[in-house]
């Protein structure tokens, strides 16, 4: 029992030690990319986007990584089964939604006219 718990705390510690690793990289990036900005841009990119890569494959070696990376693959696989609108269905939805918008905002600018002039009505009176 106690050995499954070690091995437990062991992973833990691993898992910490490759977080910690991201952070140190993604913090070299930016005060790298600030420290030597007198450098090339193309130059510092590279670097930046080199380090972020390898702070990415790091990350995809962890366990909360891996379920991203498990996650991302299955929103593929669903992206492909939706039926998407066609042209026409997108565009007759989009003037749908336009003129709800207008008319929406019509009544409900007209309700707050009628409300102002209640209001302005009530408080003329009181005076």
């Amino acid at each position: 029992m106690s050995a499954n718990k070690e091995n437990k705390k062991n992973l833990y510690n691993l898992e910490f030690i490759k977080w910690f690793i991201i952070a140190i990289l993604l913090f070299i990036a930016v005060v790298g990319n600030h420290y030597y900005s007198s450098v090339n841009v193309y130059l510092r990119i590279l670097v930046v986007i080199t380090i972020i890569a390898i702070s990415g494959g790091i990350a995809l070696l962890t366990k909360k990584g891996k379920y991203v990376f498990n996650f991302a693959k299955e929103a593929k696989n669903e992206m492909r089964k939706v039926i998407w609108p066609t042209r026409q269905e997108t565009f007759n939805t989009t003037l749908v939604i336009i003129l709800v918008t207008i008319v929406t905002s019509l009544i409900l600018w007209g309700l707050d006219s009628i409300l102002v002039r209640i209001v302005s009505f009530i408080t003329n009176l009181r005076f």
